[in-house]
């Protein structure tokens, strides 16, 4: 019979049911079956409720990033992450900075934005007159949605009409909630489905979506740091940085990979932290679209030559709620970081993204980025062709040695070894 995928109350099932499942459709192993088998320090019953259809977990490597130096406090900073290389580069990074007094940085106030679109409306004009004389009323309604925030003197702040062009019969109602130490998605999207009939009544139109935006341009976070020339390989390389960074700025083939080299270092401590990363990745994106700064990161050449470097980027974090409570790993990686609030958080990531951004340019205006990686990645391909972990160091060594760093190579290496 042939296989289907439709299966008929698979998420009512237990984990183990399911695994013998997948077993049948994926034909796995016995020994695979045992591998999927092992969860490490979060019981199977644990996943089980934190999502869907779980079957197993999937492990990450955890490490430490050095060296860093945030508003005069020394950090420890936790970073789950596969790629190799990026906890190295960014610890040199700091080690870097820290001679110049390492990272300053500053987070706006925690205020997320949700949506309210409306449409179907009479009179445009008359609806947004309207909503503004009722504004303090909704901000009001709003914030019955969490006594929390209330006690707190926070919640839904402020609120804007949007209008677009060519739409004459759409607004969309943006309400600003101050949200504290959550990253804010839940209690924001509970205000906008409960306002949401108010608004309909003001306008005469018909709500359509009511939820938070992950694009939080009044949730900002910035950090600067100088990074000296003669550690960094001279003025050339400063000023090769610099140009690097122009062409990020203008070119959005060049910001894409850019960027992606912040988020390298800020991933992988929202991820150690069990925070939403797809979030933070969507927001830090969209923002350069928005400002019209396509680099996230700003790098000049002081007067004495040395390399400042800037970073603005938008990071909506959370130190309460979700799974950044609920997780035991993530709880001892907050502990390990000391954050004390979501301000810090946001502080300490921004520092992070410069870092890694710097480390990826200095390797890329200097030797290239091959280099320093593939040694790295020499690891990965070490394990694949079956070298035990003991065995690693001296696979790695002798594929440098002959200047082939790829599978066959290592296989060769290991086949003699073993």
């Amino acid at each position: 019979m042939e296989k289907q995928s439709k299966i008929s109350g698979f998420y009512k099932k237990t984990p183990e049911e399911r695994l013998e499942i997948v077993k049948k459709f994926s034909e796995l192993s016995e020994s695979e079956i045992e591998t999927l088998r092992k969860t490490g320090s979060m019981e199977i019953q644990h996943a089980d409720k934190l999502i869907e259809n779980v079957i197993s977990t999937i492990e990450i490597p955890l490490g430490i990033a050095t060296n860093f130096i945030v508003n005069g406090k020394e950090y420890l900073v936790p970073m789950a992450v596969e790629e190799p290389s990026v906890i190295a580069a960014c610890s040199n990074a700091a080690r870097i900075a820290r001679e110049r007094g390492g990272f300053r940085s500053e987070s706006s106030g925690p205020v997320m934005i949700g949506q309210i679109q409306i449409v179907n409306i009479p009179s445009r004009e008359s609806a947004i007159q309207s909503l503004m004389l009722k504004k303090e009323a909704i901000l009001r309604e709003s914030n019955t949605r969490s006594q929390t925030l209330s006690r707190l003197s926070a919640g839904a702040v402020d609120m804007e009409i949007r209008t677009f062009e060519g739409i004459d019969d759409m607004i969309v109602v943006h309400i600003f909630v101050d949200v504290r130490d959550a990253m804010g998605a839940n209690v924001v999207n509970s205000m906008c489905e409960h306002v949401a009939p108010i608004v309909e009544d003001i306008t005469g139109g018909r709500s359509v979506l009511r939820i938070l935006s992950n694009l939080s341009v009044r949730r900002v976070s910035r950090s600067r740091a100088t990074f000296p020339k003669e550690l960094i390989g001279g003025t050339q390389i400063v000023r090769n940085i610099v140009r690097a960074c122009e062409l990020a700025n203008i070119d959005p083939y060049r910001a894409a990979t850019h960027n992606k080299g912040i988020m390298n270092g800020i991933d992988a401590v929202i991820l150690a932290t069990m925070n939403d990363w797809r979030s933070v990745e969507a927001n830090a994106h969209t923002y350069g679209h928005v400002t019209g700064n396509l680099s996230l990161t700003k790098f000049e050449e002081d007067r004495n030559g040395d390399l400042v470097g800037s970073i603005e980027i938008p990071l909506a974090v959370g130190t309460v709620g979700g799974t950044t409570g609920t997780v035991e790993k993530a709880k001892i990686s907050r502990k390990i970081l000391g954050v004390e609030n979501s301000t810090d958080l946001a502080n300490v990531l921004a520092a992070v993204g410069l870092a890694q951004n710097f480390a990826a340019l200095r390797a890329l205006c200097d030797e290239g980025i091959q280099r320093g990686h593939m040694s790295l990645h020499a690891r990965n391909i070490a394990l694949e062709a079956g070298a035990r972990p003991e065995e690693v160091d001296a696979v790695v060594s002798e594929m440098i040695m002959e200047g082939k760093i790829d599978r066959k190579t290592a296989e060769t290496i290991v086949k003699r070894m073993h």
